[in-house]
């Protein structure tokens, strides 16, 4: 008879210690920390594993979902709205055709960016012609001065079509702070507070209406990190809550209008945490201003409505279609964390108005999660996972340092008046950008592995992501006449730095791309096999980031017949691929052949003879610790 394993008896418990203790043997005196423990840009060290051990103490794993403090999610499923933008800017008819068009195609909820200046009640009637209100969600971009206008305009066609106020959804995106980062408006306290009173007194009709946007998404397209962007957004509604209190909304209320409007970007477990964490600590700053109990109305308010969209931060203009991959990893991210609405935006905003091809993408990414990988069917799955539970402990602590920093200072309203959080962004944006250049943080198609054959210029248009979820058209221009902002869209503040971390290699590999003659990088690989190889595939990567011509080769019996090669080829630049101890050779006999001539030199590397080679002259090393867009 087979014996049966009994897996608890038969193989005894591994103890921490010695999970770790067998780690530094493999290690072979490596040091465990500096080797295995990864420190997150966002403050915090990560553990190279987790056990159950380590859930002890956690908060986050003993609540349910759809109840405080809603960790686990605001919903007893995991149901989310497919959202697409529509512009109706230039015209309402268009707009409206568009989005009954994609309305059969799988979209549950529409987002309508507004002009101001053409705002009455035939331009709203023509938008949502043939649009059933009560189907869909249907949300509103629009200048915060017009918002109470757009409120009254609404209640007024919902009410001639006969619509229970109850059974309508959606959003009016009103957030006098984004023109202050974005635009640099000059708004006093009061300016801001009366156009959040004035909306939701205007919309108190409309029961499920959030009219109080908090756009923390900006701070995603400015490369924010999770922590950061988290903090921001929790410090901008609890601002919002005090302001519309103190003018004399219930607590309940206040909270209920607040929308909050998130990026995603590209860390996937980060991502996940981060949603949670958002949740958590917003359910926290909700129920501190019960007064003096905390109601079922309050408790009921403190659910986080996410609106999530995926980051303009790292698409790219080359390789384009590797923005699939991260808008579609960026995507399952916040489908996983539970939120309540997901914008994908489309792959080609980059360099086009998105084409009909690319918006249809952007719906079928999140149809395919739904239809195909049922991620709307489990609700919370991150839920005991030691990760993602110590990852979100770990955010919301340190999310919630950061928030309780910015209330020292007076809160996020005058760190904006200030400009220091502004300034902090773009401290943060010109890091981050640092180690996009030395490619510590990877671009796929951009910063490495770029597709060494592609011209990008002739399919870049001028109207490149004229319109989003979040602002107006670009070229479109506030005035006081138009909207009555007061100060006629003038940039008094400093505004948030808004930027994408492939910039600056595709504009370096635009210039080579439109200049008279492509530079042709000649890799001379000689010595080492492995190191030769190694090295070679390294430069050319390098040097192809750039829009250079690089030419690879199996390997040279010496330097004068690698050299004598290059110039056959007419090379530019001549790198010699080899390994360090055959540098202090190889790198000398090249020099003295070249010295004096036309073509660039560099060594493929950081060898121990460095100083050595340089006191011959030669200047050009490349190697992982350069900075690639300035280096040539």
């Amino acid at each position: 008879m087979e014996e049966k394993l009994n897996l608890l008896a038969d193989f005894p418990a591994v103890s921490t210690k010695e999970w770790k203790d067998k780690i530094i043997t493999d290690l072979k005196g490596a040091d465990f920390d500096k080797k295995l423990v990864w420190r997150t840009p966002e403050g915090f060290n990560v553990q190279p594993f987790y056990r159950q051990e380590d859930l002890r103490g956690l908060k986050t794993t003993v609540s349910a979902p759809g109840q405080f403090p809603y960790v686990r999610g605001t919903k007893t499923n995991n149901e989310w709205a497919i959202r697409q933008n529509v512009c109706a800017c230039e015209n309402a008819r268009k707009a409206n055709k568009l989005a009954l068009d994609i309305l059969n195609k799988g979209i549950t909820s529409l987002g309508f960016c507004l002009n101001a200046e053409k705002l009455n009640y035939r331009y709203i009637k023509n938008l949502l012609k043939d649009i059933d209100a009560r189907a869909i969600n249907i949300n509103f971009t629009i200048c915060p001065c017009k918002a109470p206008e757009l409120a009254n305009i609404l209640v007024r066609y919902y009410g001639r079509c006969g619509y229970d106020f109850k059974a309508v959804y959606g959003s009016i995106n009103v957030d006098p702070i984004k023109g202050m980062l974005l635009k640099g408006k000059d708004l006093s306290r009061e300016q801001v507070a009366e156009r959040l009173v004035a909306t939701v007194n205007a919309c108190k009709t409309l029961v499920n209406y959030r009219v109080v946007g908090v756009n923390s998404v900006v701070f995603n397209n400015s490369g924010a990190y999770c922590a950061q962007e988290l903090a921001y957004a929790l410090a901008w509604g609890a601002e919002y809550m005090t302001m519309m209190t103190e003018a004399g909304v219930p607590n309940y209320l206040a909270a209920r209008e607040i929308r909050f409007n998130m990026g995603i970007g590209g860390n996937y477990f980060m991502e996940i945490a981060k949603f949670r964490a958002a949740r958590l600590l917003w359910a926290k700053i909700v129920e501190a201003y019960k007064a003096p109990i905390f109601t079922h109305a309050l408790k009921d308010a403190a659910k986080m409505n996410v609106c999530a969209e995926t980051s303009r931060f790292n698409m790219t203009i080359f390789d384009a279609y590797v923005n699939l991959l991260r808008s579609q990893t960026e995507t399952m991210s916040a489908a996983l964390a539970g939120v309540d609405e997901i914008v994908v935006t489309p792959f080609d905003v980059t360099y086009e108005r998105p084409t009909d091809f690319a918006e249809r993408i952007a719906r079928n990414q999140q149809l395919l999660l739904k239809e195909e990988a049922h991620f709307d069917k489990v609700v919370d799955p991150a839920a005991g996972s030691y990760y993602l539970e110590n990852l979100t402990n770990s955010i919301a602590a340190e999310a919630w340092k950061q928030f309780l920093a910015i209330q020292e200072q007076g809160g996020f309203f005058e760190m904006v008046k200030a400009g220091k959080v502004q300034e902090a962004v773009a401290a943060n944006l010109k890091a981050r950008l640092a180690d996009v250049a030395k490619r510590k943080e990877v671009l796929l198609g951009s910063n490495q592995f770029p597709n060494f054959n592609e011209k990008a210029a002739k399919k870049i248009k001028d109207n490149a992501g004229a319109c989003s979820s979040i602002c107006n058209c670009k070229d479109k221009k506030e005035t006081k006449s138009s909207c009555g902002c007061g100060n006629k869209g003038e940039a008094c503040l400093p505004t948030l730095p808004v930027a994408r971390a492939a910039e600056e290699f595709e504009q370096l590999r635009l210039e080579t791309e439109g200049a008279k003659k492509q530079p042709v990088a000649f890799m001379l690989t000689i010595g080492n096999l492995a190191m030769r190889i190694a090295r070679a595939q390294f430069s050319c990567n390098f040097l192809a980031c750039a829009g250079y011509k690089v030419i690879d080769n199996n390997g040279f019996k010496s330097v004068h017949e690698g050299i004598k090669a290059a110039r056959k080829a007419k090379a530019d630049i001549i790198v010699l691929c080899s390994s360090d101890d055959e540098y202090a050779t190889f790198a000398p006999q090249a020099w003295l052949e070249l010295e004096g001539a036309k073509e660039m030199f560099i060594v493929a590397g950081a060898p121990a003879c460095m100083e050595d080679l340089q006191k011959l002259g030669i200047q050009n090393f490349i190697h992982i610790r350069c900075n690639v867009e300035t280096r040539f």
